[in-house]
């Protein structure tokens, strides 16, 4: 058989999860590899938040018509930047891992807390989510939006003189960051993003790659990934709107849900929690979104989506 083209963005962080799904692809599949770099629109447009040009699902466009006109034969994606809705004819064949799903507080220094920012301290990030859980703990602090990959972002801690950025753990740890961290902040503060820290493999549904790559899913991972995936289709979820889902293994056969939805500034916030089967973790997802619906989640998002100030 031919190499396996695996399709990627060009970031210090996608090429290296790319990679590392390269060796397992060679290493346990027993095929070759080469990589296929694209730069996608979302890398292009730096200067202008991605709820104003169409969300995430512009790191994925490029990627995914690459797969549709067989240039590529799997995506490696961070499955937190997929949206909820995927193109037709393509499947996420497989969850290999989950980093820690944690968001992580850098200040500049070793060690501080979200409690430990000064009052009014500035503090970068592009995530609706992470804004209005900040504000609901923090609403005197002072957000700066941010965009751009890693290495950027934290030099924005100087350039634009922050008192911290807000990135996820699992791309820190990925690129050997892991010592900038000051707080690997408890997802009882910050819930996590849907399937933040989770890798997906994404290939042509037709294809009988899609069997051989099932074998490199992380059991645990799956099961997480599908149910907050769940929640996040069911909510009709996109990068404009603040929602969090986060579900793990109690054990081999229990998951725990705790998903929320809140206005833009924090002051209110929909949240609901439920365990569920690790059979049928979907359900679970579904189940959650529902709950937090019927908490007041249906009214902070039809206000959402009308573009009302404050929601």
């Amino acid at each position: 058989m031919s190499a396996v083209r695996i399709a990627t963005r060009g970031s210090d962080l996608a090429l290296a999860q790319a990679r590392t799904m390269a060796r397992r692809i060679e290493q346990e599949l027993n095929h070759s590899t080469e990589l296929l770099v694209l730069t996608t629109t979302g890398d292009r447009i730096q200067d202008v938040s991605l709820s104003k040009i169409g969300g995430k699902g512009l790191f994925i466009k490029e990627i995914e018509q690459a797969l549709l006109d067989r240039r590529a034969d799997v995506a490696v994606h961070s499955a937190k930047d997929l949206p909820a809705d995927l193109a037709d004819g393509l499947v996420l064949a497989a969850f290999p891992e989950r980093a820690d799903p944690r968001d992580a507080l850098v200040t500049g220094q070793s060690s501080g807390s979200i409690e430990d920012l000064p009052h009014g301290g500035r503090v970068g990030t592009g995530s609706t989510r992470r804004i209005a859980q900040l504000l609901a703990l923090r609403p005197d602090l002072e957000i700066v939006p941010l965009r751009g990959n890693v290495p950027t972002r934290l030099g924005k801690i100087e350039t634009e003189s922050l008192d911290a950025v807000i990135l996820a753990s699992a791309g820190l740890d990925r690129l050997g960051r892991s010592a900038q961290i000051s707080e690997r902040i408890p997802s009882d503060l910050l819930l996590p993003a849907v399937a933040q820290g989770t890798l997906a493999l994404q290939a042509r549904e037709d294809d009988p790659l899609v069997e051989a790559l099932s074998k490199l899913e992380e059991k645990h991972a799956g099961h997480s990934a599908r149910a907050e995936r769940s929640f996040l289709e069911h909510l009709e979820g996109d990068c404009t709107v603040p929602l969090a889902g986060f579900c793990e293994s109690i054990d081999s056969d229990t998951l725990r849900f705790r998903g929320l939805v809140a206005s833009l500034d924090g002051q209110r916030v929909a949240r609901a929690e439920r365990t569920g089967k690790a059979t049928d973790p979907k359900a679970l997802g579904a189940a959650v979104a529902e709950s937090v619906l019927n908490a007041g989640g249906a009214e902070i998002l039809a206000e959402l989506r009308r573009g009302e100030t404050g929601a």
